[in-house]
C-alpha cells in the first residue's frame, strides 16, 4: 500500500505520533489495523512489546537491538510474530529454523539465532546460504542440525499462523512494533514514514507508569 502525504503533513504527523520521553499516549500513527483483539500483553503481564518481523528485513535488523534493550531493561515480555515477506526468498525457511531451535532446543538459543541472522543478513541471499549459515551456527553452539528440520510441516504451520495473524491485523510494513497494555496500544514502527525504534523504550516506560498508576 502506498501512502501519499505532503512534507508538511508528514512533519506534523511525526511530531504528534512519536511519544515524548517516558510517555505512552495509547495511540500514534494510524496503522490501518483491523482486528486488534490480539494486541494484549501475555497473561500475568501489564505491558508488552509485540513485533511482526521478517528475518531478511534490514529495518527489522535495525529495530532488533532496540526491542531487546527496552524489554530487558524494563522487564516486559517481547512477543514475536514471524511475518516473512514473499519477496525475501529465504526468510520463511529462516523462521522455520528459528522455530525448530525454540521448540526442540531452547527459546533463549532461538533468540540468539534470530539476533545472529539479523547481523548476518548480507551473507544470506538464498536458501542455500541460509542452510550453510544455520549448519555452521548450530555446530558453533554444540548442536547438530537434523537432515530434515520439519518432517511433518508443523513448524511451517506455526510460521504461517503468525503470518496469517499479521494479515488479519492488517500489518503492512516490517517491522511492525506495538507497545501494548491490557486496554491500549501504541504503534512505534509499522507505518510508512514512522519507523523510529528509538521510541520503543520511552513508550514502554510510559506504558509501565500508566499501568502501575491504575
Amino acid at each position: 500500500m502506498t501512502l501519499r502525504i505532503t512534507a508538511t503533513a508528514a512533519l506534523v504527523l511525526s511530531v504528534l505520533a512519536l511519544p515524548a520521553s517516558g510517555q505512552f499516549h495509547g495511540q500514534g500513527p494510524n496503522a490501518g489495523f483491523k482486528d486488534t483483539s490480539m494486541l494484549k500483553p501475555p497473561a500475568g503481564h501489564k505491558v508488552a512489546v509485540i513485533v511482526f518481523e521478517d528475518l531478511g528485513c534490514p529495518g527489522c535488523a535495525n529495530a532488533h537491538p532496540y526491542e531487546l534493550k527496552a524489554t530487558q531493561q524494563m522487564g516486559v515480555p517481547l512477543v514475536r510474530y514471524d511475518f516473512p515477506l514473499a519477496a525475501h526468498v529465504w526468510t520463511f525457511q529462516g523462521a522455520v529454523y528459528a522455530r525448530y531451535i525454540q521448540d526442540k532446543i531452547s527459546p533463549e538459543l532461538a533468540g540468539q539465532y534470530r539476533t545472529d541472522v539479523f547481523a548476518s543478513q548480507r551473507m544470506i541471499a538464498n536458501k542455500d546460504d541460509l542452510e550453510h549459515f544455520t549448519q555452521t551456527w548450530m555446530t558453533r553452539h554444540g548442536k547438530q542440525m537434523p537432515f530434515v528440520v520439519d518432517p511433518n510441516g508443523s513448524l511451517a504451520k506455526k510460521v504461517q499462523s503468525d503470518y496469517d495473524l499479521g494479515i488479519k491485523l492488517n500489518v503492512q510494513y516490517t517491522p511492525t512494533v506495538v507497545v501494548v497494555t491490557k486496554d491500549r496500544y501504541q504503534v512505534v514502527c509499522g507505518v510508512k514514514d514512522f519507523m523510529d525504534p528509538a521510541q520503543i523504550l520511552p513508550a514502554v516506560e510510559g506504558a509501565i507508569a500508566q499501568a502501575h498508576g491504575k
